[in-house]
């Protein structure tokens, strides 16, 4: 069973989500072959002041 861990800034809509995982459910089927209730996928919505890029939290301005 694959699982597929995400992680997005949080914000996101409940509409976005769904047509995230059902465009990712139906990748994983394609390549990998296994049915689409064996695909888990778990989203982790994380704030901008907990990622950094480049040493810069994402929530401080340029």
């Amino acid at each position: 069973m694959p699982t597929i861990n995400v992680q997005l800034f949080e914000g996101r809509s409940t509409e976005e989500k769904r047509a995230f995982v059902k465009a990712v459910t139906e990748a994983t089927v394609a390549t990998l072959g296994v049915g689409a209730a064996s695909v888990d996928i778990i989203i982790e919505d994380v704030k901008r002041e907990n990622w950094a890029t480049g040493g810069k939290l994402w929530s401080e301005p340029d």
